[in-house]
């Protein structure tokens, strides 16, 4: 039997290496590498045996071009959103309960949503998730012609033919966290808004309504902000500089809310004594232990969930059009970065 020394140093071992190792034909190390029958349960012993030895791994690219279907669902996320690292972690769960795998493809600074989506379609995927996406609609339903698309966290008014929608209901999400705010005994609840991002409008339109039903209408007031901790920051600099500060502070998501606890961490205002704060999402960053943020959660899970099962009913001819667009109520989760205000 060859010792492993035949397989040359730095080269990936191939299926001829494996059943030369282990003293078998070609067709027989493939049948017990993919699991068939037929094979003994001594050469299937044999094979694995020799297979880890020589640090033998099946070629799933390779095996996914000899057949018809890759049964690939390709995942567009943003590197610098925390909620969406939480969402392929459930996404990986979901699609592998539904004999899927995942391929990721990351949108950055210096990387456009067309190159994620592109990377993903090269890669033979047959359905596309899409996390919070930027894109216009015409370049949704220009996907959607080519594959079933499932958008995830982004409300599409009107639906795009084609196109999926599962999204948290961001308006009941924000009119939560002003409950709750409210409920604490706080009047001046100030809202950092997410401009244009997915998500924004609705959690802005849940603010408002929420401290109109409170009646505090005339209290109402928008700060400009964003998806990153810099933008919450620069909206926690401008509350700082007012005399009259809030006593209460719901932000985008959690990345901003982070954002605007370090910025009065650095200028010692204490949180929550002083000023409470609220993000959105309940990503990892809001659970950690020096943290602790109370935050509105998504239901990463869900949404996973039923994104996947959207994508492979499209593809397994179970879809129905009066399921389209998908609706998760979020819930909130208390910390402790919100308390009675020392002031009202």
């Amino acid at each position: 039997m060859p010792s492993r020394s035949a397989v040359p140093d730095g080269k990936r071992p191939t299926l001829s290496d494996l059943a030369a190792r282990s003293g078998v034909s070609v067709p027989l190390a493939s049948m017990v590498m993919r699991g068939a029958k037929g094979p003994s349960a001594a050469s299937r012993e044999r094979v694995l045996r020799a297979a880890q030895e020589i640090g033998y791994r099946p070629d799933s690219r390779a095996r996914l071009l000899r057949s018809s279907r890759s049964h690939l669902v390709g995942v567009q996320f943003d590197l610098r959103q925390p909620f969406h690292a939480d969402m392929v972690e459930a996404l990986y769960a979901a699609a592998g309960a539904a004999g899927y795998q995942i391929a990721l493809s990351a949108v950055a600074a210096s990387r456009s949503e067309q190159e994620a989506a592109e990377t993903l379609l090269a890669d033979r995927c047959e359905a596309l998730i899409l996390l919070s996406p930027h894109a216009p609609a015409a370049r949704l339903a220009e996907l959607a012609a080519q594959l079933p698309v499932v958008s995830v966290a982004r409300r599409l008014r009107p639906l795009v033919d084609g196109v999926d929608v599962v999204r948290a209901a961001d308006d009941e999400g924000a009119r939560q966290a002003v409950d709750h705010l409210v409920a604490l005994g706080h009047r001046d609840i100030v809202h950092i808004d997410g401009g244009r991002a997915p998500g924004a409008a609705d959690r802005r339109r849940g603010y408002k309504s929420a401290m109109k039903h409170h009646g505090l209408t005339d209290r109402v007031r928008l700060v400009p902000g964003g998806l990153t901790e810099d933008h919450g920051a620069a909206a926690a600099r401008t509350l700082l500089a007012e005399a009259a500060r809030p006593t209460a502070v719901l932000a985008f998501n959690d990345h901003c809310a982070i954002g605007v606890l370090d910025t009065f961490l650095r200028a010692r205002i204490p949180v929550p004594d002083e000023i409470s704060v609220v993000g959105f999402d309940d990503s990892h960053l809001a659970r950690l232990a020096h943290v602790q943020l109370t935050t509105v959660g998504q239901e990463a899970r869900q949404l996973a969930r039923r994104a996947v099962s959207r994508a492979v009913a499209r593809l397994e001819g179970g879809a129905t059009d009066d399921e389209r667009e998908v609706v998760v109520t979020p819930h909130l989760v208390i910390r402790s970065t919100t308390r009675a205000p020392c002031r009202s």
